[in-house]
């Protein structure tokens, strides 16, 4: 877990900042800036008109009897998606738009649901169920 924790937060921000700067060299730093802040307010935007998306189709399932774990799925991965896009970076702006764009989210839902079915089957991962 520990490496992991360093990838995360320790060289995903030095490779984004290094691919800022070079950007920054081929473009200009003013249009970085501005490619930037476009992809914090289209993102920010996007986040919030894909979560009251999903919100509706929880409520929409919970109003039908239906429990609505694909759709909690989804609402996670909007808002790390929407924490991505807010995130100034490359490579976070495209990881956020990925899931914030409800066609290429299944694909990534799918790939995760596999990942997580294995890991449960294996012991890696083990679910404890807490109360009654």
């Amino acid at each position: 877990m520990l490496p992991t924790l360093i990838i995360i937060f320790v060289l995903t921000p030095i490779i984004e900042l290094f691919l800022l700067i070079e950007l920054g060299k081929m473009i200009g730093t003013w249009n970085v800036i501005f490619i930037v802040v476009v992809t914090g307010v289209v993102g920010a935007m996007l986040a919030k008109s894909q979560g009251l998306s999903v919100l509706r189709d929880i409520q929409a399932d919970l109003m039908n009897g239906i429990l609505p774990a694909d759709r909690l799925f989804d609402g996670a991965l909007v808002l790390v998606g929407g924490v991505l896009l807010i995130t100034p970076g490359i490579i976070t702006d495209l990881l956020g738009f990925t899931l914030l764009i409800p066609l290429t989210r299944a694909g990534v839902k799918k790939v995760l649901k596999k990942w997580s079915k294995r890991k449960l089957r294996s012991g890696e991962v083990q679910m404890y169920r807490y109360g009654w």
